[in-house]
């Protein structure tokens, strides 16, 4: 689990409370909080910390919580592996999920395991499964398996195994207010021009009348 930065920023403004107060309310020093917001993650924010600022912010806990789960040591390199990961981000889960199992990549197979334990995460902490959306995906590089393969003359050829490790974070979809639609009865302010037109028919003609009175 891991906390949602904007989101608290977004709430305390509008509940009007400040990080003293936070920190307060969750019985942490205010460097911590001030950390934390900043987006370093030290001391490190745990899950009874998040679960006393959704306390004192007034929303449950999955709305300033994000889920996370890792496959570590994926049997493959991380260039083949970013490509699945690149494949499901952004969507919700239900999407994700289908696209994972019938996906023909080697990868899918431990993207779809860590995506599981991330839903179940969001599961326990009450969250609604229908309204999460896969918020980051990212793989990156484990330790290398080194082998050889003997060969004639007393020679040995390398073999370098890559793994990976792999990280899906789920989190809820904010809603988002819907912004007033345009309405084509409503007059359309248009702007004139208030400076004199140069050249115009009338110009002409008061020039006109003025040559004639002469």
């Amino acid at each position: 689990m891991r906390l949602r930065v904007d989101r608290v920023k977004q709430l305390m403004h509008g509940v009007r409370i400040d990080r003293e107060q936070l920190a307060q309310a969750i019985d942490r020093p205010e460097k911590a909080v001030r950390n934390w917001l900043a987006g370093r993650d030290h001391p490190r924010c745990k899950a009874s910390d998040i679960r006393g600022m959704a306390r004192a912010l007034n929303v449950a806990l999955p709305e300033i919580a994000r889920f996370t789960s890792m496959v570590r040591f994926h049997r493959g390199g991380t260039q083949k592996a970013r490509l699945v990961a690149d494949m499901v981000r952004g969507k919700a889960v239900d999407e994700a999920l289908n696209t994972l199992a019938f996906s023909g990549k080697r990868a899918a197979t431990n993207v779809y395991k860590a995506l599981q334990a991330a839903i179940a995460d969001a599961e326990v902490n009450d969250a609604d499964i229908t309204r999460l959306v896969i918020c980051d995906s990212f793989v990156d590089e484990g330790p290398q398996i080194k082998r050889f393969r003997p060969k004639d003359r007393g020679r040995a050829h390398p073999i370098i195994k890559q793994t990976s490790h792999i990280t899906i974070a789920v989190e809820t979809l904010t809603e988002v207010e819907e912004l007033p639609a345009f309405s084509a009865d409503e007059p359309v302010a248009t702007v004139v021009d208030a400076a004199p037109k140069t050249g115009s028919k009338a110009d002409d003609s008061s020039a006109g009348g003025e040559g004639d009175a002469s």
